[in-house]
This record gives structure tokens, sequence and C-alpha cells, in this order.
């Protein structure tokens, strides 16, 4: 069977290959997409990505604290960090099988459920054993929010509507990382570090009640018999890169252990390429990268996802290490990267309507290169409203290109293969800002053993933000090849008649 047969057309789709309205319109549920319209749906599903990310952002300003009441050492409580990451990483394969067998909407809203009550198990841990496994069921519960409930937006929403519609998801989940600093830094000062993990729990309340009411029921038929092997191969590989890049450079393990595990992964990934082209439903269908605008926003965009990996790592480092400001002071500043992109979902819909998806992603990868690049040049003495202007007019176009890319993915994706079309996807946004963290500490520590000094300064960190910003310009490559039309009923370029 060739790598291109393994999915039947959706025959409700047009000759040109996008899906009517009907076609999108989930089947024998009696759901009216008309009703769902607008920034309800995607912004109940942004609300449990916002959850996610509200912890994530929250725990690494908490571990010193954590560390203290655990009697560990803040090196070692990077496993509570590590451990979901793993986890994640290794069950983000499966979940378009699962959404497909159980059903989108049954799996996300468990996927909410589950991740509030691993939540309150991380906030009565006793020990770190308790808080790694718990951690690992967060993980497992994460890793199936993001895609599965993508999955349901992309099966609910016409092709027409995609763009507003994941301008609208992204929102709630943009407000994590800007709330994140302040809040953890609230609960940990005034209360207990126990509560970053328990206010989680009346979040999943909510969502799950919200998912209930009012998302539907998109289901298609269900899948064949999950691909064990394909499973444990991917499972292997990602956790092997995710865990490989997360250690790179930091010096916890031994250089040869996180060199075994990167190349391990590789391999175990090659392995999976291998066995994909042999059987009829892989866990994971590498098919859908012959899809040009898909390829373009999943492995072109890789690249340019390297910065959201490394920026914040860097900037953090930059300004609290290299500038000796407080992680306070330091979050007021980077907070504006946030805000920035807030601003842009607001002019997000006609600005790739205007220009389309090509112009968009060629010119913007530029611009992202070169304000990114551009925070090397900050100093100590760089007045703090520079800063923020920077980080802000950054911010924007960095929204701006992946509001691009995420539409832009799915603009000639079918209806039967949005699940496994998600979970890829997610798959590679996962390994780029692991390897863009990864790369950064490389980064770093070369240029530490380049001066011969044992304390990072400002000077080890700058060079990094060039040569990120560099390497991510490769996903040009990707972009040039774009048809001048490429998403043309995603981006609205043929409503607006240009």
């Amino acid at each position: 069977m060739s790598l291109d047969a393994r999915t039947e057309p959706e025959p409700a789709a047009t000759e040109s290959g996008a899906l009517s309205e009907a076609a999108m319109a989930p089947p024998e549920t009696g759901f009216d997409t008309d009703t769902h319209r607008g920034p309800l749906l995607p912004m109940i599903i942004g609300t449990a990505l916002f959850m996610q990310t509200l912890d994530s952002t929250i725990i690494a300003n908490a571990l010193p604290q954590m560390a203290r009441a655990l009697g560990e050492s803040a090196v070692t409580l990077n496993l509570a960090i590590t451990s979901y990451l793993l986890a994640a990483a290794i069950f983000l394969p499966i979940s378009a099988w699962v959404a497909d067998r159980f059903g989108p909407k049954r799996v996300f809203r468990t996927a909410i459920i589950g991740f509030a009550l691993s939540s309150l198990l991380c906030g009565l841990a006793q020990n770190l054993p308790m808080l790694i496994a718990a951690r690992m069921l967060q993980g497992m519960a994460g890793a199936m929010m993001l895609p599965v409930g993508r999955l349901v937006l992309l099966r609910s929403v016409p092709k027409s509507e995609l763009v507003q519609a994941m301008t609208w998801l992204t929102m709630p989940a943009l407000l994590g990382p800007i709330l994140g600093p302040p809040v953890g830094g609230f609960i940990v000062t005034f209360f207990s570090w126990r509560w970053i993990f328990f206010i989680n729990i009346p979040m999943g309340i909510l969502g799950a009640i919200l998912v209930t009411i009012f998302l539907p029921d998109v289901r298609e038929e269900r899948p064949g018999k999950l691909d064990w092997t394909g499973f444990a191969l991917t499972g292997l590989g990602l956790a092997g890169i995710v865990y490989g890049f997360d250690n790179l450079g930091r010096g916890a393990l031994p250089t040869w252990l996180v060199a075994a595990m990167l190349i391990g992964g590789v391999a175990s990934l090659a392995l999976f390429v291998r066995h994909e082209r042999r059987v009829d439903n892989p866990i994971l269908d590498l098919s859908l990268l012959r899809v040009q605008t898909y390829a373009a926003g999943t492995v072109g965009g890789m690249f340019s996802r390297l910065v959201i990996g490394a920026s914040p790592f860097l900037l953090a480092l930059l300004l609290q290490l290299g500038f000796g400001l407080s992680a306070f002071a330091a979050g007021s500043l980077t907070f504006a990267g946030a805000l920035g992109a807030l601003v842009m979902k607001v002019v997000a819909r006609p600005i790739i309507a205007w220009f389309g998806f090509r112009p968009i992603l060629l010119g913007n990868a530029v611009i992202v290169a070169a304000m990114s690049a551009a925070y090397a040049l900050f100093r100590a003495g760089t007045p703090h409203w520079v800063i923020l202007g920077v980080l802000l007019v950054g911010g924007f176009f960095r929204s701006l290109h992946f509001t691009a890319l995420n539409a832009m993915a799915y603009a000639d994706i079918d209806a039967p293969q949005m699940s496994r079309a998600s979970s890829l996807a997610t798959m590679f946004q996962q390994m780029a800002q692991s390897i863009g963290v990864g790369l950064a500490a490389v980064l770093v520590h070369q240029a530490m053993l380049w001066r011969g000094s044992t304390e990072l300064t400002a000077a080890d960190i700058s060079p990094a933000f060039a040569i990120v910003a560099l390497v991510s310009l490769i996903g040009m490559a990707f972009y040039w090849r774009l048809p001048a039309d490429a998403g043309a009923e995603v981006s609205g370029r043929e409503q607006a008649g240009n």
C-alpha cells in the first residue's frame, strides 16, 4: 500500500478538496454549526489550555520553595518538570487514536478532569517520588488536552472561519505566561506552594461543565486496532529527544547519558519511519507531510518555534543573572511579549486575508528572527522602556506568525485526517520547544567554555539569541515553495478579492 492511499477521501468534500459546511458538521448529532460560531467554542477549548500553560509557568517559579519544603535540592526537583514533559511526549502520539475510538468530546472532558485530579495529587504529595508520579499523570492528561481540544475545533468550524477561531483559541492560552509569574510569586510568598496545584481544581470543574454543555460531539468512524509497535517506538523516540534536549547543557546528567538518550530517541523515530510504511493504520500518519501546506505549517514551523522554546529561557537568564534584576522585575518586562501577542489577535484575520499565507510567513520569518536577534543587543544600561518596546513588537509579529502557521497547516486536510494531523502537529511543536531550550543551553555553555569562565555573564547569553534566530530562518525554505494562493479558503484571501 502506498503512503497516499491510507485515507479515503471525504465523500462530502467539494471538487476543490475543501470541505463543505455540511461536511464539517458532526454527523448524526443534530449540531448546528451556526450556534457555535464566534468566540464561545474556541474560548472554552482555550481555557483548558490556559490551565495547562498557567500550571507550567507557575511551577518553574515555585521550584525553590518546593525543594525546601520537600527536603530536596532545586536541581533534583527539576524532575517535577521533566517528568511531566516525558509523560506528555510518550502519550501524545496515541491521542488521535484515543479521540477517534472514544470520541473527542469525551476524551477532552476526561483529560480536563484528569488534569485537575492529578493536580490535587501533586498538591498533596509528601515527597519527591509522590510528586513525580502525580506529575506524570498530569502529563498524560495534558497530552490529550491540546491535540484533542484542537481536533474538536477543527471539526466544528468551517475552514473559512479557521483563522478567527485559532485567534480566539490561543487568547486564553497566552494569558498563562502573563499571569504565571505574578500569580506564582504571590502564592508561594503568601500561601503554601501546594496552592499552585490546587487552583487547577475549580478551573477543571468549570471547564468540564462548559465542555459538557457547549462542545459538539464530533465523531468519526471508529479506528482500527491500536498500532502498539508504533506507540512504543514513538514513545521511546519522543521521550529520548525531549528529555535529552531538556538536559542538554545543564550539567544535571552525565554527558554520555544525555547523548545516549538523544541517539536512542532519533534511532527509535527512524525505526518508526520504516515501520510506518508497512502498516495500514500507523499511530502517526507521516503521509500527511506530503500535503504541502501541512508540511510548511508543521515541519517548516518547527524551525520558527525554536524561538518560542529558547527566548523565554534566555531572557530569564539575561535579565536575572546577566543584569541582576529580580524575578518580579524581569517578569514585569517579559510580559510585554505576551501583551504584544494579545494585541495582534485583534488584527490577525484582516492582515492574513489581505496578504495571504505565503507573503506573511516569508516576511514575518525575517521580522521574527530580527526581533529575536535584537535581544542580543540588550545591555544592563538599556532603558527599560526600550526593552519593553522591543519585546512588545516582537511578541506582536511572533503571534501573527504562529497564528498563520496553525491555521494554514489544516487548510488542505480532510475531516477524516484531522485527528492524526492534530497529533502529529502537536508532536512537532513539543519537539521544537524542547530542542529550542536545549540548543540555547548548549550555546550558553559553549560560550562560557570559550571564555574559560565558571560564572555566567550577559556576554555568554547574548550570542545565543542571534544564533537561534538564524536557525529559525531554515523554515523559509518550506514557505518559499508554497504556491501564491496556498490556503486561500482559510486565509480569506479569496473573499478579499486579492
